[in-house]
């Protein structure tokens, strides 16, 4: 079932093309890599805004692309997979104009780590590769990332510090990394 992977697929061009993937997992990888150092306090809350107001609008921009370009429901879903990183961005820049404490967001991170907790276990049943077992490790992690955020904003646990060493994680390991690799055609 080739093409099933969603938004991070790098086997079926037509649905995100490397120069894509790669321009969308730098920008990921640069905001949660930002957002983490935010998180510990490295970075104050004006000064994470506009990162996460450019990399919400470069997701939009290509989830629009790539839903307007599907030809099947794989497109589709890459689509709905990408929206979901861009409103988590936006979100984030949101909550710092008007200051609120965030609890919408966790609920929103709540339902969107159930909803690619499919895709996880699509990209692991699919694994034929190094790369599809990245892939499936990285949208395991970003599972387990948007539930961090749950816990600690709407269940307001203190995990903290955690949430921001795990952010940090997931920016270089399942974005940053690979976004540099793919743009300098190390890896595609």
């Amino acid at each position: 079932m080739e093409g099933s992977l969603g938004p991070f697929n790098l086997f079926t061009p037509q649905k995100v093309s490397p120069m894509m993937l790669g321009l969308s997992l730098l920008f990921v990888g640069l905001v949660l890599i930002l957002n983490g150092l935010w998180l510990m306090e490295r970075i104050e809350d004006r000064g994470i805004i506009l990162i996460n107001v450019v990399v919400a609008t470069l997701s939009f921009f290509i989830a629009a692309h790539t839903a307007l370009s599907a030809t099947d429901i794989g497109g589709i879903r890459s689509a709905a997979m990408t929206l979901l990183f861009a409103t988590t961005y936006l979100w984030i820049a949101y909550n710092r104009v008007i200051a609120c404490d965030g609890r919408g967001l966790g609920w929103f991170s709540l339902l969107v780590a159930i909803t690619v907790t499919p895709m996880a276990i699509l990209a692991f049943a699919e694994a034929d590769s190094l790369i599809t077992i990245w892939l499936g490790f990285s949208w395991a992690f970003w599972a387990v990332l948007w539930f961090m955020y749950f816990c600690l904003l709407a269940l307001q646990k203190p995990i903290l510090r955690m949430t921001a060493n795990f952010t940090l994680f997931c920016g270089v390991v399942t974005a940053w990394l690979p976004g540099m690799l793919i743009l300098f055609e190390i890896a595609n």
